[in-house]
């Protein structure tokens, strides 16, 4: 079939998929209001109401220590268990569960309908390298690279192994030091398995070579390998690159001339990396620090320029390496391109229970909430330094720290086959539907990017 005929079924797909879309949606709110009247004005009124209780009662958990911590975790926990206590007693669940189901069905058609975003651009065919060298990290990921046996198969596949070994003195290797030595050496691909932050260091040192670069998932989280596509569950798949492999272009970010390949984060989540208990008990450490950085003053305000846009007194900021699709990339959002040239930028200033309840309503429309893309960000603070998340990596930087991008600048190698090469789902934008749906047919050729 033609590509035109290709486009005309999709464009009708979506149009469709658009259709029925608005169709459940406009079935999901008649379903709470025909069959018991009032009942459905109960159900979305102590609904929303539910949702502010719970938003409330989370920044008071999170901001507070003492009885309101507690009245707050009382209350964010107890909002959904009254509502569905309300609901069964005043008969009202066959109704909103109808409601629920439909309006999940609605947003299973939305998304269905809204067009993917363009992948990265077409992968173009790669050599085999002849002089691998992959750096290793035992450690990272709990023990991966033993326990999947990385340094075994990837030695059969010819390639040198450098492990990177902790000091008794608990001095880490220096992993930039060891990737240059290894293009000294002749190397002719440089890849690593461990975590984001080493990912980076050698990543910058490929691309100042102008050498591929191999990404093997044996980190924690592996972002990165999930937004090039790479199998998470199986580093020892990643390896298949070096006999069948495939070349991207994407773009690697640099803060204050130290690079990044995910994130830079400003602000709470970087004053609570800081601390050194945090490694040994994440969570733990954020809550008895939360308080005092959301609330009581000592998490300082920052102030960014994001190009042409200023974002004043800030709590957090994050700065991303290309934009996620969604503003929760440590929920587990995804980029969907890493060549777009731009970074992401979220910005979030929270300092009340009324706000938290707001951002909770109204998403990324609230005041509160700024998501947005630049080509630069300097970000700025009262204090001479400010403390920095590298990609999770905890820094201190000299004020002002300036985030930018090198376009295209890293050779990714990266197997034929991966499993993650399919666009994440785009967000939701019922405009956007409203126009598939109904709008003129020529509107359907206005797609992603």
């Amino acid at each position: 079939m033609s590509e035109s005929g290709t486009g005309a079924r999709a464009r009708s797909r979506e149009r469709l998929f658009a259709r029925c879309a608005l169709l459940v949606a406009v079935a999901a709110v008649v379903a709470l209001f025909v069959p018991f009247g009032a009942g459905g004005l109960l159900i979305v009124f102590s609904g929303l109401v539910g949702l502010v209780l719970c938003a409330a009662g989370t920044w008071w958990f999170l901001a507070h220590r003492g009885p309101v911590r507690f009245l707050g975790a009382l209350l964010a926990a107890g909002a959904p268990v009254g509502l569905l206590v309300l609901y069964i007693q005043g008969g009202l669940w066959p109704t909103a569960l109808l409601s629920l189901g439909l309006w999940g069905v609605a947003l299973f058609c939305a998304r269905a309908a809204l067009p993917r975003p363009r992948p990265h651009r077409p992968a173009a065919p790669a050599a085999r390298p002849r002089r691998p060298v992959l750096l290793m990290n035992p450690k990272s990921g709990g023990g991966k690279v033993e326990r999947f046996g990385l340094i075994e198969l990837a030695e059969r596949l010819g390639a040198r192994v450098v492990l990177l070994e902790t000091s008794e003195s608990g001095e880490q290797a220096d992993v930039e030091a060891l990737a240059r030595r290894a293009v000294a050496d002749g190397a002719d691909l440089l890849g690593v398995a461990g975590g984001d932050g080493t990912q980076a260091l050698v990543a910058a040192v490929a691309a100042e070579h102008d050498l591929p670069f191999l990404v093997i998932s044996a980190g924690t989280r592996n972002h990165f390998a999930m937004d090039l596509g790479l199998d998470r569950t199986d580093p020892t798949r990643c390896l298949d690159a070096l006999t069948d492999g495939e070349e991207l272009r994407v773009d690697l970010g640099e803060v204050a001339g130290r690079p990044f390949v995910n994130t830079v984060s400003f602000g709470v989540y970087a004053d609570v990396v800081q601390r050194p208990e945090y490694r040994d008990a994440k969570a733990g450490t954020a809550l008895n620090a939360m308080p005092e950085l959301l609330a009581g003053g000592e998490g300082g305000r920052l102030d960014a320029e994001a190009d042409d846009t200023s974002l004043r007194g800030q709590q957090a900021l994050l700065i991303s390496n290309n934009p996620y699709v969604s503003p929760d990339p440590l929920g587990g959002g995804r980029r969907p391109r890493l060549d777009r040239g731009e970074l992401g930028v979220i910005a979030i200033r929270v300092e009340g229970a009324a706000q938290a309840a707001e951002l909770a309503v109204r998403g990324t429309q609230a005041a509160g909430l700024n998501v947005l893309t630049a080509h630069r960000v300097e970000v700025t603070a009262e204090d001479d330094t400010l403390p920095v998340a590298v990609d999770g990596e905890a820094l201190t930087l000299p004020t002002p720290v300036l985030c930018t991008l090198r376009p295209r600048a890293l050779r990714v190698l990266v197997p034929r086959d991966r499993p993650g090469t399919a666009p994440p789902v785009p967000p939701l934008n019922w405009s956007r539907i409203v126009v598939l749906a109904f709008g003129p047919r020529g509107e359907h050729h206005a797609r992603a990017h």
